[in-house]
């Protein structure tokens, strides 16, 4: 197991359009500043390249995975950068007809692809005047990323994963980055408390970057991205719009958190 380093992390916000190239103008720009601030990880939010007027406009863009105009970006971006990128999530195709995966790709600072996650819980919600259900579009993972790095052991869920506690138990992590596009409805009940639940029953840190605003399409996303500590402490949040949220991950903090309440080792079960 790699050995976690005190590193700057940055969560990427943005309120990502129907228009693609314009999404990943803005996404360079914002890594760009997240690098320039001192990061060396760095997280996009769910859906980062496209937020369709419709669920099924994000098909037209599903890349086989390995190659593919989106993946190339990010290859690029993280070259550029020089930062380990976990790089939100794009469409990568199936093999089941009108669906395709929503995937999170960690690249490595030389470019390669460390990792790939396909979402295993789909968002399904209906309260009578919002209605999502990612399963019309989206196919199931079938497996979880948690991934040794020379920053650390690294996990990766994204969004509706949050609401799934033993997805988080299933391996030991340093940290967990989360991209995600909470609703406006569902953050404003429950992102904060989750996010936090998560980082102090794993005693890691959690990076969650969201979409956050008002969209082109009219959909409200929440927003909040954040970083938070081993001890629940948020260290940085970005309540709304386009930016960076940015914070230092101490090592210090991360062990004395497991030695002073050594929970993980009191587990039973």
């Amino acid at each position: 197991m790699s050995q976690f380093q005190t590193l700057n992390a940055a969560a990427i916000q943005m309120v990502s359009t129907p228009d693609v190239a314009q999404n990943l103008a803005s996404a360079r720009r914002l890594l760009a500043e997240a690098a320039q601030r001192g990061a060396r990880l760095a997280v996009l939010p769910e859906y980062f390249a496209i937020m369709g007027a419709r669920d099924t406009d994000k098909l037209a863009h599903a890349e086989h995975f390995g190659d593919g105009p989106l993946q190339n970006f990010l290859a690029d971006a993280a070259r550029a950068e020089g930062i380990w990128l976990v790089a939100g999530t794009i469409p990568l195709a199936s093999e089941i007809p009108g669906k395709a995966f929503n995937s999170c790709l960690v690249f490595q600072p030389d470019g390669q692809c460390a990792g790939r996650y396909d979402k295993l819980h789909l968002f399904g919600f209906e309260n009578g005047s919002e209605r999502y259900c990612e399963a019309d579009t989206i196919a199931p993972g079938a497996a979880p990323l948690i991934i040794d790095t020379p920053l650390g052991r690294l996990g990766v869920a994204i969004c509706y994963d949050l609401r799934f506690p033993e997805l988080f138990r299933l391996q030991e992590a340093d940290l967990w980055a989360l991209p995600a596009a909470f609703t406006a409805t569902t953050g404003r009940a429950h992102w904060e408390i989750l996010l936090r639940a998560r980082a102090i029953e794993n005693q890691c840190f959690v990076i969650a970057s969201g979409q956050g605003g008002v969209h082109p399409t009219g959909r409200e996303t929440f927003g909040h991205s954040m970083l938070i500590d081993p001890w629940g402490q948020i260290l940085d949040v970005l309540p709304h719009g386009e930016g960076v949220a940015l914070a230092e991950l101490k090592a210090s903090q991360l062990e004395r958190t497991r030695r002073v309440l050594p929970a993980l080792a009191h587990r039973r079960l």
